[in-house]
């Protein structure tokens, strides 16, 4: 196996220092929110986005003179993508059916899918405005029957931005807030004098974002850990470096520090794409954020063959993976630790990130390995549930559970199965035995 970086990002050891700041800072923040409530939030608001209103959450006033800044155009486009994504949520949430089975006679087993009872879904605002966030969180909570939704955003140029406050509330949301950061997903976690825990937090988010819903999980539940965007592109000679360049380009302007990378086993593909990305960062307005990125974080990595590639790939387990191949569907089948898939050049990450329906709140930093991206699924919570319905299966299951306790030392739970065999079979068995 012969694989050769032309191009490499930050060593993992500095990228590790990163993180160790990061974990600092926010460990500290959260403790100041869960001391000091609203007094930190509003203080911390006021520090990173000179932000302090009278009350965070937006009031119908305020909602609806928001989203009256909103052209008909914008308001046209942010309901097609809703349309989109509602059609495929609801398709999903379809194929998860509560289930009842007689197992043996008289045995009822099955299982209920139950909305989680609230969420807080966070929309990044940042350099870009993230509207389409909300309708990957907002919505899809919606559609899996959340009974109160909780949504967050931060404030652009001093305010509420109008179209992700429309999005939010198109989407479903039943409380909207202009506030943004760790002192957002600290708020909706832990909750405040005037703001309400929920249960689980969702939505992307820069590294400080997904680092505090690292640490606040267990207290609530969390979707995944989505960190700065990667992007991934698997390419061979059937595509051309422009679209290559394009593509990882595209991805690398979300910030100073999104991987983006290129396997390939053309070195002809590789190095046209190196001089392609050098000559589109001199006419990219978002150069300045893109450059960074794919200087410190961007690779080239060369293979020998598609199953070399394939290799890789599954091993770095990145967020967006754009596949542009002569075997695309081969890796479709093939591929196991990933975000989302894009196959074929017709389509392309944007596509999933705005409008085409699957949800862009996908798993960072390795986490495609025990993890899939956010879907309605996430906000369904599988309880089981049993009942016996005959004194003979009361019975008959309780003795084989009294003797299966008995085998594990737990007296305490063979008395359980023993006194409904007594109860319900008649049979008598000495208290602290197994039953025959």
């Amino acid at each position: 196996m012969t694989i050769t970086h032309l191009k490499a990002g930050k060593p993992e050891t500095e990228r590790a220092e990163d993180d160790a700041k990061v974990r600092a800072t926010v460990e500290a923040t959260l403790a100041d929110i869960e001391a000091r409530g609203d007094a930190a939030v509003r203080e911390l608001s006021e520090k990173f986005d000179g932000y302090a209103p009278e009350a965070f959450v937006l009031s119908a006033s305020e909602i609806e003179a928001a989203m009256q800044k909103v052209s008909t155009r914008d308001m046209e486009d942010i309901k097609f993508a809703q349309a989109q994504i509602r059609g495929f949520a609801e398709a999903q949430r379809a194929s998860m059916t509560d289930i009842e089975v007689e197992t043996l006679p008289g045995v009822i087993l099955g299982h209920r899918n139950i909305p989680v009872q609230s969420v807080g879904c966070y929309v990044p605002g940042g350099k870009f405005p993230m509207v389409a966030s909300a309708h990957m969180s907002v919505l899809t909570a919606s559609v899996a029957g959340v009974p109160r939704i909780v949504a967050s955003a931060p404030p652009v140029k001093g305010a509420p931005h109008p179209a992700i406050v429309a999005a939010m509330h198109l989407g479903g949301a039943h409380e909207i807030l202009c506030l943004g950061g760790i002192q957002a997903v600290g708020a909706m976690a832990l909750g405040t004098e005037s703001l309400d825990p929920v249960h689980m937090l969702v939505g992307p988010g820069n590294a400080f974002v997904a680092e505090a819903k690292r640490q606040l999980y267990g207290r609530v539940g969390i979707d995944l850990f989505a960190g700065p965007t990667e992007t991934m592109v698997i390419a061979d000679d059937t595509v051309d470096a422009e679209l290559c360049a394009t593509d990882l380009l595209g991805q690398a302007e979300h910030g100073y520090n999104s991987p983006a990378c290129l396997i390939t086993n053309s070195r002809r593909l590789a190095e046209e794409t190196l001089a392609e990305i050098d000559r589109l960062l001199g006419i990219l307005p978002t150069a300045e954020t893109a450059s960074v990125s794919w200087r410190d974080y961007g690779d080239v990595i060369l293979c020998d063959s598609h199953d070399e590639m394939l290799a890789v790939a599954n091993d770095m387990a990145y967020e967006h993976v754009q596949m542009m191949t002569d075997r695309d569907d081969w890796y479709l089948e093939n591929m196991h630790s990933y975000g989302a898939l894009f196959l074929g050049p017709r389509t392309n990450v944007a596509n999933g990130d705005k409008v085409i329906g699957t949800n862009h709140t996908l798993p960072t930093k390795k986490a495609g390995r025990y993890t899939g991206g956010l879907w309605v699924g996430k906000f369904l919570k599988t309880h089981s549930y049993q009942k016996i319905t005959t004194d003979a299966a009361a019975a008959e299951i309780g003795a084989y559970g009294s003797r299966l306790c008995m085998l594990e030392g737990f007296v305490g739970h063979a008395e359980q199965c023993n006194i409904r065999v007594r109860r319900y079979g008649g049979r008598n068995v000495p208290y602290g035995e197994a039953a025959e």
